[in-house]
């Protein structure tokens, strides 16, 4: 509705469009079958009704958004999860020995001490130690990468048996960690390019119908047969109920 009373129809617009007016011409023609000409009733004599339609249209667009607010919750558990792999505490070594420290404040240049088998807390550089290190979180690789010194390390990443000394060096939102965490979040936000040319097209196809459904009744309550009403809005309701590309939104 928003989208139609702004000027930006889109692919809901289309299908409310449909689904309206076929619910609305079914409760007409079922208390008041009298309107509908008799050339189109059907074997039963009483005009055809399209509740059914408009329920499974309905049904099926209801099933494809809970569809996608599940992949888009299943996708921020995803998010979550990444950003778990880093721990919440570091060992930072100083002039006077080591400290534990919060994760959040830690800074560029910061010495951290990463002891076997602790994730390593953020983006740095080996100056100290040799150890192999579990990438397979970024990679997908399962085999532990050798590292030593000068060697670059990934927070989130687990160390092997070996002690390593790491100089931080991307802290915080630089992180590789945080990057992908960023880059997943702007994926879900963002909308499939099908969705986005099915939309494109309903801001022509909404107005065009529209204007059919509109010359047909026009067209037929000028020249049609008795009674020039009747004919002509059952002419305009069969255009837009047949003109509500169902596969396209879906």
């Amino acid at each position: 509705w928003k989208g139609a009373i702004s000027g930006h129809a889109n692919m809901f617009t289309l299908i409310g469009i449909g689904v309206g007016v076929a619910f609305g011409y079914s409760v007409v023609a079922l208390l008041f079958p009298e309107i509908v000409p008799s050339a189109f009733h059907g074997a039963h004599g009483a005009p055809p009704v399209y509740f059914e339609a408009a329920a499974v249209i309905v049904t099926l667009v209801l099933v494809g958004q809970i569809l996608e607010l599940r992949a888009r919750a299943q996708t921020g558990s995803a998010i979550r999860a990444l950003l778990d792999l880093t721990p919440k505490t570091v060992r930072r070594k100083t002039d006077s020995g080591t400290e534990d420290i919060p994760l959040e404040r830690v800074r560029v240049g910061d010495v951290m001490i990463v002891r076997p088998g602790e994730a390593i807390p953020t983006d740095g550089e080996v100056i100290e130690g040799a150890s192999a290190v579990d990438e397979s979180m970024l990679t997908g690789e399962s085999m532990p990468v050798e590292k030593g010194v000068n060697a670059k390390v990934t927070g989130g990443t687990v160390n092997g048996q070996g002690v390593l000394t790491v100089k931080a060096q991307r802290i915080g939102a630089d992180t590789m960690l945080a990057k992908i965490a960023t880059l997943v979040a702007e994926a879900q936000r963002s909308r499939a390019p099908t969705q986005a040319l099915a939309d494109a097209v309903s801001v022509w196809f909404v107005p065009i119908v529209v204007a059919c459904a509109l010359a047909a009744f026009a067209a037929w309550y000028i020249y049609g047969p008795e009674p020039h009403f009747n004919f002509a809005l059952i002419a305009a309701v069969s255009v837009l109920i047949i003109a509500c590309p169902c596969a396209l939104g879906l």
